[in-house]
């Protein structure tokens, strides 16, 4: 059942990379729009979301808000198509414009390893394709559910020369290695750890589970932090690319103040432009308020 699965999933995406950009777009958008008017899952969770992070806004702020992250959660979905499936440089050919790269320069010319945050924001995956048509890069993932698609999604991400990094003890060790090699890793800052891999830390001011993986990395080997994330521009014109400085909390040797500063240079990207987070996961899974779960109410 898993291989016809993954070979449904393929055969899926490779019909989807017939698409232009602003066609997956509109049909993403428009899926989009169907989940909200509905009572879908990802649409509670995504309404729990925006009142924990977004207090200040009214009934109707919050609810555009919720209708306009569905609509853009949906469109990376539709545009794998094209990041997984495109030729390299016609995906490539989808990014209009780089801001901030000074700050990835400077850090590269330091001649120390570099980590840069790819959050859920944007299109992540054409987040790791450019970085790794800059300099060679890791990329730290966690495999597939199903794991016929494994090979597949492998073969895809890493068709640029970028190395896959799984999420596991080896694979960690091999993080600190390429890092004390002065090499880059690529890592999705906003994932709830397993285990006793995070500590709290706020996120919106809303305590949030959170990897204690990057600052560790920091400490072991000095390197240094940038975010990057690919923004969509309105009505399918591709992406600006916007490249950050992490907080400079980020680099202190306490785990608590580093981690604090991680999860605000995530709030520093997604406060430009909040509709593009991907609101639908539950990021405060675990976290109580009040003496309840924050996830309690809502339906399985």
């Amino acid at each position: 059942m898993n291989k016809l699965k993954a070979q449904t999933a393929i055969w899926l995406l490779r019909m989807l990379s017939r698409f232009s950009l602003k066609r997956a777009q509109a049909f993403g958008a428009w899926v989009g729009r169907i989940l909200w008017q509905g009572d879908s899952k990802p649409t509670r969770v995504t309404k729990k979301n925006i009142e924990l992070c977004f207090p200040e806004m009214d009934a109707a702020q919050q609810q555009a808000l919720i209708k306009a992250s569905l609509e853009e959660t949906c469109k990376v979905f539709f545009e794998l198509g094209a990041m997984w499936e495109w030729p390299t440089e016609k995906a490539l050919g989808l990014i209009r414009s780089v801001e901030g790269k000074e700050y990835f320069d400077a850090a590269s010319a330091h001649n120390r390893g570099l980590i840069v945050l790819a959050p859920h924001h944007g299109n992540w995956e054409l987040v790791g394709l450019y970085l790794s048509s800059l300099r060679p890069m890791a990329a730290l993932y966690k495999p597939p559910k199903i794991p016929q698609l494994e090979e597949y999604m492998s073969s895809v991400r890493g068709r640029q020369g970028s190395e896959l990094v799984p999420t596991d003890k080896r694979g960690v060790i091999r993080l600190f290695s390429i890092l004390n090699d002065k090499g880059m890793v690529g890592i999705l800052p906003d994932q709830v750890p397993g285990g006793t891999g995070g500590v709290y830390a706020p996120f919106f001011g809303v305590p949030a589970n959170t990897v204690k993986l990057v600052s560790r990395l920091i400490q072991k080997t000095g390197c240094e932090v940038v975010s990057l994330c690919a923004m969509r521009r309105p009505d399918g014109d591709g992406f600006d690319m916007i490249f950050r400085k992490a907080d400079p909390e980020i680099y202190s040797d306490d785990i608590e103040t580093s981690v604090g500063a991680l999860n605000r240079s995530v709030e520093m990207c997604v406060r430009d432009r909040p509709e593009q987070y991907q609101w639908e996961y539950k990021r405060f899974k675990g976290a109580r308020q009040n003496g309840r779960w924050l996830y309690k109410d809502l339906q399985a």
